[in-house]
């Protein structure tokens, strides 16, 4: 009797958490993940990384319940600029080659008012591991005319390349950097969830 009741105990918390933590999907079509980073201080250069895959689990409603996880190919990497491009997947920045990826992995999400919160968790780029909390906001679930259900929403974190070993510097004559340091970085995500 026990054995039954420890089994239909254990089928409904599966049902309980299959049935509330659903599998959502990016849709590439309409997202983009962005950075900007400051060159020759007075201007600001911008990218986008055009290849990634992951997925977001949640409820469809309580975004503090939901957990993210990302993975990045830098070789998608797009400035405008095929030469910059080549430099940024050299040695000097990203090595590419030996670190292919960044990857991003959620650890806590606090909502806030008004459809804000704050996600907090572990980037990795090249050999490096660092916390980052990336302020947000949830824009809510919507039924697309195609029968699948969607969700979207922005975020944007700003980073310090030196902790993450992006290194290369070049230096002006009043001391000044050629490239920034810190880096921005800028989410506009739409998700499907999973049929």
């Amino acid at each position: 009797m026990y054995k039954r009741l420890f089994v239909t105990f254990l089928a409904l918390s599966l049902f309980s958490v299959s049935a509330f933590a659903e599998t959502w999907n990016f849709d590439q079509a309409h997202s983009s993940i962005g950075f900007s980073v400051r060159h020759l201080v007075i201007s600001k250069t911008k990218g986008n990384f055009g290849d990634y895959a992951g997925a977001v689990n949640f409820d469809g409603t309580n975004i503090d319940k939901a957990t993210v996880e990302i993975t990045i190919q830098i070789a998608s990497i797009d400035t405008d600029s095929e030469d910059r491009d080549k430099h940024l997947l050299a040695p000097d920045f990203f090595d590419a080659e030996k670190f292919p990826t960044m990857i991003f992995k959620s650890k806590t999400i606090m909502a806030g008012k008004d459809d804000t919160f704050i996600m907090t968790g572990d980037l990795t780029i090249k050999d490096v591991t660092k916390e980052v909390s990336i302020e947000g906001e949830f824009y809510g679930v919507r039924q697309d005319p195609w029968g699948g259900t969607r969700a979207g929403f922005s975020g944007s974190t700003t980073i310090d390349r030196q902790d993450f070993n992006v290194s290369f510097n070049n230096a002006l004559k009043d001391g000044s950097l050629v490239v920034g340091d810190d880096v921005k970085i800028e989410l506009e995500i739409e998700l499907v969830k999973s049929k």
